[in-house]
């Protein structure tokens, strides 16, 4: 009876305001009643600096009193979403307490995800606020949302191109066979920093000598997230997964210069799996890589007494020659674009 009457109002004043259109119908939905949940806010808004800029923090209608929100660069992914969680005050609350049961954490990430891939994928929309955005231990749920479009951007444009940071080359997951075992391939991750304890304790300190080329220990989680999280747009990262367990089989990288005209490389093969070709196809893919990218030389700094590495790198094209300061190091070059630069 309730929800009759209130159609009838709608209808008479819709009409009364808008005599020349029809109205098609109405749309009914139960009132959400979830007395343990805790009302959130998520978001997306364009910065004139930085571009799109997702939001998370505690919502309702005093979210501007609270002032407990976190922003971060778009795109995210689940361990940045998760950092975003725990800048806030409420995350405390969502984790649980006393007789409340935590809330479904992964549940929000999702939400931030979503937000954060439709940004990518859309550069016409401008700010979306998702508020209140309610989360308990049974899910999470949206009960109001607003989003702006920039009606003069283009729809089929992406990704976005006011992003501040590249977004995920996807495109450049694949899998190998090297020594009888197969190997997906694909950019690292920054979760992959989880994968990076296990890999380590597989690695001889003298493998780890020849990579660093000083004496070290990759285990500190300050060095894993510089690891793992990279600016794609002139970092990227290669990992070999084993196919049946998930384990982190080899890494190859390169860091490129502003101009994109110099890349220094590296690669790294678990003890274990080494001089079964994993490396060279993981060298291969870079090199694939960087010419895809413009790269137009590769550089890689090598331990004199590392011939292995030596060998590979003139296999594959390379020119390796004696350091002419210090006689321990060689230098291996690659020209991608078929003339050089001044170095």
């Amino acid at each position: 009876a309730h929800a009759r009457t209130a159609a009838v109002e709608i209808r008479t004043r819709f009409s009364a305001r808008y005599p020349d259109l029809t109205l098609d119908g109405f749309t009914v939905q139960p009132m959400v009643k979830r007395p343990s949940a805790e009302e959130l806010i998520v978001g997306i808004s364009d910065d004139p600096g930085f571009g799109p800029v997702a939001l998370f923090g505690a919502g309702g209608i005093s979210v501007e009193v609270v002032d407990d929100t976190a922003t971060g660069l778009v795109p995210l992914d689940a361990v940045l979403a998760g950092d975003l969680i725990d800048r806030t005050r409420i995350s405390r609350r969502l984790a649980g307490y006393r007789d409340r049961k935590p809330a479904d954490r992964e549940g929000i990430v999702k939400a931030l995800l979503g937000l954060s891939q439709l940004s990518v994928d859309f550069g016409i929309v401008r700010s979306i606020d998702v508020n209140p955005l309610l989360a308990d231990a049974d899910g999470v749920l949206a009960l109001d949302a607003r989003v702006e479009v920039d009606p003069a951007a283009s729809l089929t444009e992406a990704p976005n191109p006011r992003l501040a940071i590249r977004p995920y080359p996807s495109g450049w997951q694949s899998t190998l066979v090297a020594g009888g075992e197969t190997y997906m391939v694909r950019p690292i991750r920054p979760e992959d920093a989880a994968l990076y304890p296990r890999f380590l304790d597989r690695v001889t300190a003298d493998d780890l000598l020849l990579r660093f080329l000083v004496p070290t220990r990759v285990t500190e989680h300050a060095m894993l997230v510089r690891l793992t999280q990279l600016d794609y747009d002139r970092d990227i990262a290669f990992v070999a997964l084993d196919a049946i367990t998930g384990d982190l089989a080899g890494i190859v990288r390169y860091s490129a210069d502003p101009d994109h005209v110099a890349a220094e490389f590296g690669v790294l093969v678990r003890s274990d799996l080494q001089h079964r070709g994993l490396g060279r196809q993981l060298m291969e893919r870079l090199i694939a890589y960087a010419r895809a990218e413009g790269i137009e030389r590769l550089d890689g700094t090598i331990l004199s007494v590392n011939r292995a590495m030596q060998e590979l790198c003139r296999e594959l094209g390379f020119r390796v020659e004696m350091d002419k300061q210090d006689s321990t190091l060689t230098r291996a070059r690659l020209l991608l674009s078929g003339r050089e630069r001044p170095a």
